[in-house]
């Protein structure tokens, strides 16, 4: 379970937009708020995502429990 919200904030803080991150995980934009909205990413796109937007704690946001 994914902490939308808190993957939201790491996205604003580092000055992107979803449709950025979208880019830069190789998805488009529609695609990319699909998975936000399930809350499913392939555990490449996670890591693209870890280490562009230098999120410290991903097992807080990507591993969530409920």
């Amino acid at each position: 379970m994914i902490k939308v919200d808190e993957l939201r904030g790491a996205i604003a803080k580092n000055g992107y937009s979803q449709k950025d991150v979208a880019s830069m995980i190789g998805v488009t934009p529609k695609t990319f708020y699909e998975k936000m909205k399930i809350g499913v990413f392939g555990s490449d796109e996670i890591e693209i995502m870890i280490n562009k937007l230098h999120i410290e704690d991903p097992m807080s946001i990507f591993f969530a429990r409920k």
